[in-house]
């Protein structure tokens, strides 16, 4: 039976190789659930505010429409970002020079660059150049997403591909291994285990930079939400949800990512 100390003091200290009971990781969580859901509602509560739900459930289908339209993006975005993120790494330690550079100016050139002043060059310089018509918005938006978050993704895959030790790749090349079995055995699987957390959170920056395609035109989950707020005039009630529509897809793939850490955590 679990005493007082087990369920406030992490057992083998601050480095938290032991892993806590399952008792005291469950009230704990309750617990700073409950002091941030506490703040929250002490803070709304001291502004006196005078609610009107009525008015934004009236707009639920245009929420969730957009809603819909942030997730279909950003499953597209996810999966094609994480591609071409490691294609880019791996691009960049090509034995070919002029495509290793090309890799290594275009990674510099988007991730020096904002994401808005890149939606607004892409669309309407490059758009405007090849005649891409509004038809092909919600294309745009996942490529330049893709092209974005891809560089950043790039360079977290390439960090975790060299921290993998010389002797190792010296020693898989010692038994006959090619440079694909050497990838496949030997850099990846240890790769992967080190790039997995900042991997993560930059996909789920990624959920959240979808809200920029709004200046496009693409009616997104945050586009929805500021014409429903700006036909109701119910700020708080309209941007509420809009808080809790991008943490039911951003929680997801953090729990996600904390099982497959657990999963692929071995010594080394």
């Amino acid at each position: 039976m679990e005493t007082w100390r087990d369920l406030i003091l992490a057992p083998g200290g601050a480095r938290g190789e032991t892993s806590p009971p399952t008792v005291a990781k469950v009230l704990n969580t309750f617990l700073a659930l409950f002091m941030l859901i506490g703040a929250v509602w002490l803070s709304l509560v001291k502004l006196n505010y005078n609610w009107n739900w009525g008015s934004v459930w009236d707009y639920r289908e245009s929420l969730f429409r957009g809603w819909m339209m942030t997730l279909g993006i950003t499953a597209a975005a996810l999966v094609l970002s994480t591609i071409g993120g490691f294609v880019l790494a791996l691009c960049q330690r090509s034995f070919v020079l002029p495509l290793r550079y090309f890799a290594k100016v275009l990674v510099e050139m988007v991730r020096c660059t904002p994401l808005l002043v890149l939606i607004y060059l892409i669309w309407y310089g490059f758009g405007g150049v090849f005649g891409i018509g509004n038809d092909y918005r919600f294309t745009a938006g996942i490529l330049i997403l893709t092209l974005f978050e891809g560089a950043y993704i790039s360079e977290i895959m390439r960090a975790g591909i060299e921290s993998v030790g010389k002797t190792q790749i010296e020693s898989a090349r010692a038994i006959g291994f090619t440079r694909t079995q050497t990838y496949r055995y030997v850099i990846i699987p240890q790769a992967f285990r080190q790039v997995l957390p900042p991997l993560v959170g930059q996909l789920v920056s990624l959920i959240k930079d979808s809200s920029l395609l709004s200046v496009i035109a693409i009616t997104e989950f945050t586009e929805s939400a500021q014409q429903v707020s700006s036909i109701t005039y119910s700020n708080l009630e309209t941007y509420l949800p809009l808080a809790g529509g991008y943490l039911i897809l951003t929680v997801p793939i953090s729990l996600w990512s904390r099982w497959l850490e657990r999963r692929f955590k071995y010594e080394t």
